[in-house]
């Protein structure tokens, strides 16, 4: 039976939509930047997860990243620097929050496929994720502090549900990096795989899935949710913060230097 194509959008530019035998793979097209998004990949993400909500063909959704360098390494740093922001989307506004709400919300399992670096705001749609199954050289971290950003809602207090408060502010606080092997012991992923088995796993992983009751799944994940949904009002107070924020000179000193390759100097904002 041929799968239903009239819920796909016809044409990405910055990612990849394609389904086989119930399992919607999606994909971060921009390896020349290591798998970053910027305003026009958050639009396209968030288009595919809904184009995959409402196919019945699908059960799972993978999200992974192109290559066997990053799974996503967060916001385009780059285009920061070019133009002050992440550039045009189709309502104007930047939808990182929204596409949180997606991957939470979509009434299907999501796994995570993490083929690389999984960085900055690339962490927190791992996070984000029900399950993560990781290739054994990806690298995990946060960069916000780092650069002039952060994410004070589901990438920081969901992330402390997952590895707990201690090693929640570590990794935010500290901006260090951390294997595949240590997220595994911390319970920040479910299991690690040589990368040229990373695509089969998911596949069994997917397999498992689908042959279980969808209705008791979609029950389940929002079960699972309702937990936790009180951080999506915290994270809107703290977006509307970060607008005001990646503005200023000490959010500016954190690009310039990214940009520039050199430590960023805070000092004057302590």
């Amino acid at each position: 039976m041929a799968e239903d194509q009239s819920h796909r959008p016809a044409r990405f530019e910055d990612i990849r939509l394609e389904v086989d035998g119930g399992l919607a793979w999606i994909t971060i097209a921009r390896p020349e930047r290591y798998n970053a998004f910027r305003a026009r990949t958050v639009d396209e993400l968030i288009a595919a997860f809904k184009a995959a909500w409402v196919d019945p063909s699908v059960g799972v959704v993978c999200l992974t990243g192109d290559g066997d360098k990053a799974f996503c390494t967060g916001g385009d740093q780059k285009q920061r620097a070019e133009t002050g922001d992440y550039g045009p989307s189709d309502t104007g506004l930047f939808e990182v929050e929204t596409l949180h709400r997606v991957i939470r919300d979509i009434p299907k399992p999501v796994i995570a496929a993490v083929n690389g670096y999984a960085i900055g705001g690339g962490h927190v749609l791992h996070v984000l994720c029900d399950v993560t199954i990781a290739a054994d050289h990806a690298i995990f971290g946060q960069t916000g502090p780092r650069v002039g950003s952060f994410d004070a809602g589901f990438g920081s207090a969901y992330l402390a549900r997952v590895v707990g408060e201690k090693r929640a502010r570590e990794v935010w606080m500290f901006c260090r990096r951390y294997g595949a092997a240590k997220a595994l012991e911390w319970g920040l992923v479910n299991e690690v795989v040589p990368l040229a088995d990373l695509r089969a796993t998911v596949r069994e992983w997917a397999d498992e899935a689908l042959a279980l009751s969808p209705t008791a799944l979609r029950v389940l994940k929002h079960s699972f949710n309702a937990d936790s949904d009180a951080i999506a009002g915290i994270g809107t107070m703290a977006w509307d913060h970060l607008d005001q924020f990646v503005r200023s000179d000490e959010a500016r000193e954190g690009v310039d230097a990214f940009s520039e390759k050199r430590s960023a100097d805070f000092s004057p904002w302590r």
